[in-house]
Order: C-alpha cells, then structure tokens, then sequence
C-alpha cells in the first residue's frame, strides 16, 4: 500500500496543471461518518456561530452573502475524529510541498452546517490584504448524498475573474476533497435541500516579510 504522500501525489500534479483536483479517498468511510456525527453534536450543544465575511475591522455577518454556521478546529485539541483527519491534512501538506514547492506552513479549518436553503455567493479566498491563504480545502461529510439535494460547491475556472461563467460543480458527497488555489478560484455554494455537512480550510504559508528567529 501506498504511503499516504505518495498517495495525495497525483493531487498534487492535477493543482500543478489546472489549479484544482477532487479526491475521494481522504479519509475511510467510518472515520467521516465519525467527523458527521461529531459535527451534529457540536451544533445540536450551541457550540457554532453564524459565519461572516471579512477579516479584522471589516468583518461582518452578512446573511444575505453567507448564510452557514461555523466551529472552528483547534489542531491541539483535536477529539480523535478531528486527530485522524488532521493527519490526513498533514499528509497532504507535506505531498503539496514535496511535489509543488509552495512552502506551506500551516492549516486553518472549521466545521461547516449549512441548513437547508442556505447558500455562500460567489467569492474567492483570498483576502485582498493578506496573501496567507494558498490552497482551499473542502471535505464533505453528507452521507446518501444525490444530485437532486442540490448544495453542490459550484467552482468558476480560472481565466476570467469574478466574471467567470464557465464552472465546473462539485456535489458535496461524504468522502469527497476539493482542493483549489485560493487567489485564482471564484465559487459559490449552492442551495441544498438538507442540512449540508463540511470540513473547510485553507493551507496557508507564512505573511511575507515575516522574520523568523
């Protein structure tokens, strides 16, 4: 059996070529359905937020934009659930940085509950005064999910900016993992029929001009 890095290798390769890949073998079935639960309980115990846009000073809740509840991940106290998936992470990390060179450092992530009728507009990861953020990272935790539930993640393909039109969407499926650059992607979530599940983050490198000692 493959290594886990030699495993995430053609994802990398598929990021070098176009900007964007999905996988489906992240995590076995039984340790998503693990991270489903948990997700549910946490939200059921009052432990989510509303989740806003923008950073620092300008960040907001803005409903109309952005209508999904939030928690975030800490790495240092991860449950077990969140342990396993954080090796899965770490694993990719390291692949993306051997195959791509692209000096990641660290992950950020939180769960993701987007109740039925919810929806993100179209957007792009990447703050304007903050070049962090490198590659976005989604992992859906919907088991029996179909087509006609809707909630697909809907990804515009690079060329053409926020006037993109030509997409490419993605349903939101228990297992599945897109990965994406975070300053080159618009996207939107779409309306989903039922409660939509999800683990989401981004691969981050260190600010520029930051001094290490």
């Amino acid at each position: 059996m493959p290594s886990p890095i030699d495993r995430f290798a053609p994802a990398a390769r598929d990021l070098a070529e176009r900007g964007w890949t999905v996988l489906s073998d992240l995590l076995p079935p039984g340790e998503v359905a693990a991270l489903a639960g948990e997700a549910l309980q946490l939200f059921e115990g009052g432990e989510f937020q509303h989740a806003g846009v923008g950073r620092g000073a300008g960040h907001a809740v803005r409903s109309e934009i952005r209508s999904d509840d939030i928690r975030w991940l800490d790495e240092h106290a991860a449950t077990p659930a969140q342990a396993r998936y954080w090796g899965a992470i770490e694993a990719l990390r390291v692949t993306l940085n051997r195959e791509l060179f692209l000096g990641l450092a660290s992950f950020e992530g939180h769960y993701a509950i987007y109740p039925p009728g919810a929806r993100y507009h179209k957007h792009i990861d990447r703050f304007s005064d903050a070049d962090e953020r490198v590659i976005s990272c989604t992992f859906y935790l919907n088991p029996g999910w179909r087509a006609e539930h809707g909630g697909a993640l809907r990804l515009y393909l690079a060329g053409e900016g926020d006037q993109a039109d030509e997409h490419v969407d993605v349903m939101p499926a228990a297992g599945t993992c897109v990965l994406f650059r975070s300053d080159t992607f618009f996207h939107e979530v779409l309306p989903a029929t039922q409660t939509r599940l999800s683990l989401t983050g981004w691969f981050r490198r260190r600010p520029v001009g930051r001094i290490l000692c």
